[in-house]
């Protein structure tokens, strides 16, 4: 079972097209810090970052943003945070926000939101860390790329064992509950080599 004493979410610095994505992301902040789980986050304060760190501080959390200097000098940090960690570049930032965080939870975004969550993810794959992943699937925002998952297992370039890697809920509650039980999966061997 994991200890959960700090979470890193991912999410977008865009509010989105859908206003459910901006309460969702305050929920997210807000049932963290009544749980006294720190948040460990991008750093922003703007769009879904800037919802889920001022609803976490506004329910008492400690929050964490790790930002590259150069949003900092777009004045893009979020200037209340408990913590404002300034790093060179993202790979620092993902690097420290691993460091930090007991578990990786993606919320709806862009880019760099699936590119954390997939590196994160495929650190596990690895064995470099044994915390757990999820998605936070509200309204749907996930299933296509739920989708392509499955089709990535199927066409065997995604091991079927290392599918449970990836947590998966529509509620946040619920989410914290699979992260509470989770136990990583032991895959000796992640490549196949008779597909090699």
């Amino acid at each position: 079972m994991a200890t959960i004493r700090r979470l890193c979410v991912f999410c977008g610095a865009s509010a989105g097209s859908d206003p459910r994505h901006v309460t969702l992301a305050g929920d997210v902040g807000r049932g963290l810090a009544e749980r006294g789980i720190g948040v460990v986050y991008g750093g922003g304060r703007v769009g879904l970052m800037g919802a889920l760190a001022d609803a976490a501080l506004a329910a008492g959390g400690e929050v964490t943003g790790i930002i590259p200097r150069r949003l900092v000098d777009r004045e893009l940090a979020h200037p209340g945070l408990t913590s404002l960690v300034v790093v060179e570049t993202l790979h620092e930032r993902k690097a420290e926000m691993s460091r930090l965080a007991d578990g990786f939870i993606a919320l709806p975004g862009g880019w760099g939101t699936l590119e954390e969550f997939f590196e994160v993810l495929t650190w596990a794959q690895l064995g470099l860390h044994r915390k757990p992943c999820g998605l936070l699937n509200v309204c749907g925002f996930f299933d296509r790329l739920l989708s392509f998952i499955d089709h990535s297992v199927d066409q065997r370039f995604v091991r079927r064992e290392n599918r449970s890697l990836v947590l998966v809920s529509h509620s946040p509650d619920a989410l914290l509950e699979l992260f509470d039980a989770y136990v990583p999966a032991i895959v000796e061997k992640w490549i196949d080599r008779s597909s090699s």
